[in-house]
């Protein structure tokens, strides 16, 4: 009997341990499961996130969704958007449809008073369309109407619809400088604020269009890899519609604490998997952006600006049944913003994160980039200095780019220019320097604007940059 019990008493235990085991097994699968999910749930959500981001530095500065917020001078590192234009004059229109309703935008005809290259985006950042000089009117003029989700109402006649699957979303336009010269300035301001922000309801009696200058401002909307970004997430599932091709995500969501019409309050497990799951969002994205894109000359670091899909995805809100190019896209919204339905007809752009020698770029050494002559543009053309962390400006530094619209650029007797990057200008080439940090790595855009089809038939390329 004792030998029984004994027996029956072993075998109890064993059985225990082995739900035990089981059961933490079951919850190691778990961890494992929400983590990857929170990890997913960034690169998807990128974006949106980065959207709500400058909306939410656009309200910080005093603005509001319908104004439109505009920087009154040439950017400087106050402005720590991603990859920002410091060579040209930027104005920023918000909207919020599910409270307005649609809105309307006027652009007026490009002419000598100026002109814009203007881009009209979703919350997703997927394009509306391209406006100005270059954009669909090519520089006549045109009155949209953005239209929010489901509308079926009428339209008066002259206004072109542009239909948004979200209710929250904005237009981002360059007004561009002929020069950085104070008049020029002026008058870049000047025809900026001729374009006309306002609902649709009081289009019979338009009110007048109210502008910010923010020129002053603190602006940070680089991407915080940080619970914030959950809080971010939560917002766009709350106050927009699910997206037919983002319905997926709505189990994917639910596990690490954001569920639609629910409060946000993600309890410890959950936060722990978000906590883990954006470090390793973060690394890969770094290491993917850190292999670079294809190369846009051959034998060159100068490449696309993003990766193909991403770039075809976002201009035609993915309109090929069988791509998604989610991973592309969360890579190019961790360092860039905007999308545009043409590139390469208002501007093009070109991303150079390695030297000639295929380092990265060392703040304390000081290297050379040789800009040959007849640059294929209609426009204007730059190269601009970011922090290869932040992909912003380099906080402190006192320039950021250099162009072919800032007069005092010395050029060569063949007509190409030599453009410098370092802590400290060669003697007698200050002015096309552009400075950077010790103990800061950097990277570099080469800006093309009104790109003519020289640069596509590589009638003219652009050599590395070499260390000095």
């Amino acid at each position: 009997m004792l030998r029984l019990l004994f027996a029956l008493t072993i075998s109890l235990l064993s059985a225990g341990a082995a739900a035990a085991q089981d059961h933490s097994a079951a919850q190691e699968v778990e961890e494992r499961l929400a983590r990857s999910r929170a990890t997913e749930a960034v690169i998807w959500g990128m974006p949106a996130v980065n959207t709500l981001l400058m909306y939410d530095q656009m309200i910080a500065a005093g603005g509001k969704a319908g104004e439109i917020i505009y920087w009154g001078r040439p950017l400087d590192w106050h402005n720590q958007t991603l990859t920002p234009n410091p060579d040209t004059l930027y104005f920023m229109g918000f909207y919020d449809l599910g409270k307005s309703g649609p809105v309307v935008v006027e652009i007026p005809p490009a002419g000598d008073d100026g002109s814009l290259n203007a881009n009209f985006v979703t919350l997703w950042q997927t394009s509306l369309e391209d406006a100005g000089l270059l954009g669909i009117d090519k520089g006549a003029g045109v009155k949209f109407v953005i239209t929010p989700p489901g509308f079926e109402g009428k339209l008066p006649r002259g206004l072109q619809r542009l239909a948004a699957d979200t209710n929250t979303g904005y237009f981002l336009m360059r007004s561009n400088l002929r020069s950085h010269g104070e008049a020029d300035v002026e008058k870049s301001i000047a025809y900026g604020k001729r374009v006309r922000f306002y609902p649709l309801s009081e289009a019979k009696a338009p009110p007048q269009t109210v502008y910010r200058d923010i020129k002053d401002a603190d602006f940070d909307s680089t991407i915080k890899y940080d619970p914030s970004f959950f809080t971010l997430l939560d917002r766009v599932v709350q106050s927009e519609p699910w997206l037919p091709r983002d319905r997926a995500m709505i189990d994917q969501l639910r596990s690490i604490g954001i569920e639609r019409g629910k409060p946000y309050a993600p309890d410890a497990a959950a936060r722990k998997a978000q906590e883990e799951g954006i470090a390793d969002a973060r690394a890969w994205l770094e290491a993917r952006y850190d292999a670079g894109f294809p190369a846009f000359f051959e034998g060159t670091h100068w490449t696309m600006p993003a990766l193909p899909d991403a770039v075809q995805g976002q201009s035609t809100t993915y309109a090929e049944p069988d791509k998604y190019a989610v991973d592309a896209r969360g890579i190019g919204y961790s360092y860039a913003y905007i999308a545009i339905k043409r590139l390469g007809v208002g501007q093009f752009y070109l991303i150079n994160i390695k030297d000639k020698t295929g380092k990265s770029y060392d703040g304390a050494r000081a290297y050379k980039l040789h800009v040959p002559a007849d640059v294929p543009v209609k426009q204007y053309w730059s190269v601009t200095v970011y922090d290869r962390e932040t992909h912003a400006l380099l906080k402190g530094a006192d320039r950021a780019s250099r162009a072919s619209n800032a007069a005092e650029i010395k050029k060569n007797a063949d007509g190409s220019v030599d453009i410098y990057f370092g802590p400290k200008a060669p003697e007698g080439m200050e002015t096309n320097w552009v400075p950077t940090i010790p103990g800061r790595q950097f990277e570099l855009m080469f800006r093309l604007y009104g790109p003519t089809q020289r640069l596509f038939d590589k009638a003219w390329t652009l050599a590395d940059v070499e260390p000095m």
